[in-house]
C-alpha cells in the first residue's frame, strides 16, 4: 500500500478523533487552531449535514483562524467568555510526549488554546505522525512558544537565557509583517529552545512565574487522548491512562 502524505495523515487523525469523541448531544465544543484542525471542522460539517450531530451545537474558537473556519462551515459561533464550560475541545499540537504533555503555540494562539482546553470536560489532540515524540523538545526544536506582554519582551528573553534556554528568540512576522508577530491578544511570542526537556512540569511553572509572561506553550496533564495519523493509513490513539491503540 502506498504511504499517505502528511495532509492525508492529518485528515485521518482528525476524522477518527471526531468520530470517536464528538458527543451526540454536544452543546458546546471547542475548536483549536492549526492545519490539522481544518480537517476536524471539515468532518464536523459533514456529520452535521447528515444529522449525525446536533445542528444547534455552539463552537468556541481559539483564535482568528478557527473563528473563520467555524463561520465558513456554517456552524454556530460562540465565545469562551459566554460559554466557560465545554463538552469537548479538539486541537492540534507541535509535539506530544508519551504522557500526552504537549508543546503548542506554533501558530501563536497558545493563550486562547489553553483557555479553551482548560474549560473543556475532555481535551482531544489531533496530529500527524511527525508530532508523536518520546520527549518534548526533541523533535520540535523551534522552541517553547511563550506569549509575552510587549513591554517585557527584552527582560523575559534575558530571564529565559539565564534559566538555561539555548536560544530565546522574539518571533518575527517575516515577509508577511515587518516586526514581531502580534497575537490575537495583542502580545508577542518568544520561542525558547531548551533542548530535550527533562521536567516539563517544572519548566512550565518556572516560565509562568516570570513577570511579563502571559502564557506558556507547555500543555501539562491536559489532554485526555491524542490521535496520530500514520503513513501506513492507520491511526495511533494514545490515552492519558497509558493505553495505546492502533486503529486500522
Amino acid at each position: 500500500m502506498a504511504s499517505l502524505g502528511v495532509e492525508d495523515a492529518k485528515r485521518l487523525a482528525a476524522y477518527t478523533a471526531i468520530d470517536t469523541h464528538f458527543p451526540t448531544n454536544a452543546k458546546v465544543v471547542g475548536i483549536g487552531s492549526g492545519s490539522t484542525v481544518v480537517y476536524c471542522v471539515e468532518r464536523i460539517v459533514q456529520k452535521r449535514a447528515k444529522g449525525e450531530i446536533p445542528a444547534d451545537t455552539v463552537y468556541i474558537p481559539t483564535g482568528f483562524q478557527s473563528k473563520e473556519l467555524i463561520i465558513q462551515g456554517g456552524l454556530n459561533l460562540g465565545a469562551i467568555d459566554g460559554y466557560p464550560v465545554l463538552d469537548v475541545a479538539f486541537d492540534g499540537a507541535d509535539e506530544v510526549d508519551p504522557s500526552l504533555n504537549c508543546i503548542k503555540g506554533g501558530g501563536a494562539c497558545l493563550f486562547q488554546e489553553k483557555l479553551v482546553a482548560q474549560c473543556a470536560k475532555k481535551f482531544i489532540v489531533v496530529a500527524d505522525f511527525r508530532k508523536d515524540s518520546t520527549n518534548l523538545g526533541l523533535k520540535w526544536i523551534q522552541g517553547v512558544p511563550i506569549e509575552v506582554v510587549p513591554l517585557a519582551h527584552a527582560k523575559v528573553r534575558q530571564d529565559l537565557l539565564e534559566m538555561g534556554a539555548i536560544t530565546a528568540t522574539l518571533r518575527l512576522g517575516g515577509k508577511a509583517k515587518a516586526g514581531a508577530v502580534i497575537t490575537d491578544n495583542c502580545n508577542v511570542i518568544i520561542d525558547a529552545h531548551f533542548g530535550p526537556i527533562a521536567d516539563p512540569v517544572k519548566l512550565a511553572e518556572q516560565i509562568k512565574m516570570l513577570v511579563g509572561v502571559v502564557e506558556v506553550g507547555l500543555f501539562i496533564n491536559m489532554a485526555d487522548a491524542a490521535y496520530f495519523g500514520n503513513e501506513n493509513g492507520s491511526v495511533t490513539a494514545k490515552f492519558n491512562n497509558g493505553e495505546v491503540k492502533m486503529i486500522e
